[in-house]
C-alpha cells in the first residue's frame, strides 16, 4: 500500500509541477490587470478631486458663480472643476419652463453667463481659467 501511495503522490506532484508555469502566468497577468485597475482608479480620483481645496477656498473668499443649466459655457466652466464643483458657490439663474431669471440673478444684475462675483464687486461675465480665478481670489491651485 505504501508503494501505491508513493506512486500516487509522485503522480500528483508531477501534475502540480506541470501546471505550475501556467498558474504562474495567470497570477502574473492577474497582477498586471490589478495594477492597471488601481492606476486607473487613482488617476480618476486625482482628476475628479484635485480641485476640492481650491473650490472650498473660493467659497471662503466669497466668490460666486452665476449660471444656467442649459448654458454650454457654464458647463465648460463646471467641467474645469470636475467633481469639486460641488464646493463652488453656484447660483442657478434659469427657471425651468420660463425664459425669466431667478430673483437672485436679477438683483445681482447678471445678464450674460457664466458670471463670477468676487466679494461685493459687480459680477464679471466669462469663462475664467483656473489661474485667473486663483489670481482674483488669492486661492492657491494644487
Amino acid at each position: 500500500m505504501s508503494d501505491e501511495r508513493r506512486k500516487r503522490q509522485l503522480e500528483r506532484v508531477g501534475t502540480l509541477e506541470a501546471a505550475s508555469p501556467e498558474s504562474r502566468k495567470r497570477l502574473i497577468w492577474g497582477g498586471i490587470v490589478v495594477l492597471f485597475v488601481v492606476a486607473y482608479a487613482a488617476g480618476w480620483e486625482y482628476k475628479n478631486h484635485r480641485y476640492d481645496g481650491f473650490a472650498k477656498c473660493l467659497a471662503t473668499k466669497q466668490a460666486k458663480m452665476y449660471g444656467l443649466y442649459w448654458c454650454p459655457h457654464c458647463a465648460e466652466q463646471k467641467e474645469m472643476f470636475g467633481k469639486a464643483f460641488q464646493y463652488v458657490p453656484y447660483v442657478e439663474c434659469a427657471i425651468k419652463g420660463s425664459n425669466q431669471l431667478t430673483p437672485a440673478c436679477t438683483a445681482a444684475g447678471v445678464k450674460l453667463f457664466p458670471s463670477w462675483q468676487f466679494g461685493a464687486s459687480q459680477p464679471i461675465e466669462g469663462v475664467f481659467p483656473m489661474q485667473e480665478l486663483s489670481d482674483k481670489t488669492g486661492c492657491s491651485l494644487p
